[in-house]
């Protein structure tokens, strides 16, 4: 399901258009991780460039517009130097970066990166919340009309699951691929009920229909699990109980 051909075919359209400058081009996210959704999921490319002035990232212009035409998002672009003056503010994509990428061309520039793990703790709960904030609002919007309701679900969740992933992590526990698993583990470690969060994954993966569910009853379920997990990774961090990362 993942678009080799167009990720190739990228790849050599920018190699041509950045010529020198390319110093390195990494896949990561679920087209390596193993649950890329061709409906749900994007490619993401992380670039690395010598020279990111303005003529410099112009030259880039005609690779980025013919990617942009497949309807996949920009590629990330950074130096090296900004790469690694990034590990304090980036540590929930590093920490994945480093866990599940592919290089597809030069070297392998995140593997060898130090994360803080103080500071991996401090952008989980400001992403854990951000994120539930934002879920209100657009919950707001979209309360009297059932398919963007379910729309906001299934665009939802994977970037939950993911910030489960990592509170496991922060945690000191495995923290599995898969975000089913993920979610049923930190489930088991705080104790929450999971049914909406796993009825909405079964609706993304094709595994149920969602007209099997009433949205209803799946988002007050839903709403509720991760308000739980907020405020518990939260009272966890501020009484110590997390392990290192």
């Amino acid at each position: 399901m993942v678009p080799e051909k167009k990720i190739s075919e990228f790849v050599s359209r920018l190699r041509v258009a950045a010529g020198a400058n390319l110093e390195s081009v990494i896949l990561f996210g679920s087209a390596v991780a193993g649950d890329f959704h061709p409906e749900f999921s994007n490619v993401n490319l992380f670039c690395v460039i010598r020279d990111s002035s303005f003529r410099a990232l112009q030259a880039l212009t005609p690779a980025v517009k013919w990617w942009d035409a497949q309807k996949q998002p920009p590629p990330l672009f950074m130096t090296r130097d900004e790469i690694e003056r990034s590990t304090d503010v980036f540590t929930i994509e590093l920490i994945d970066m480093q866990q599940h990428h592919r290089v597809l061309f030069g070297e392998d520039v995140v593997q060898g990166l130090s994360i803080p793990a103080n500071l991996h703790r401090v952008q989980l709960e400001y992403e854990l919340r951000e994120k539930l904030a934002l879920l209100r609002q657009h919950l707001l919007l979209a309360a009297d009309n059932d398919s963007r309701l379910w729309e906001l679900l299934l665009r939802s969740v994977s970037s939950f699951a993911t910030l489960f992933r990592h509170a496991l992590i922060v945690l000191g526990h495995d923290a599995p691929i898969g975000k089913r698993e993920a979610v049923q583990a930190l489930s088991k470690q705080i104790g929450f009920d999971a049914s909406g969060i796993l009825q909405v994954l079964d609706v993304r993966e094709r595994k149920s229909d969602r007209r099997k569910f009433d949205v209803a009853d799946v988002f007050p379920r839903y709403l509720s699990a991760l308000e739980r997990v907020t405020t518990a990774i939260d009272k966890m961090l501020d009484s110590g109980a997390a392990g290192s990362s």
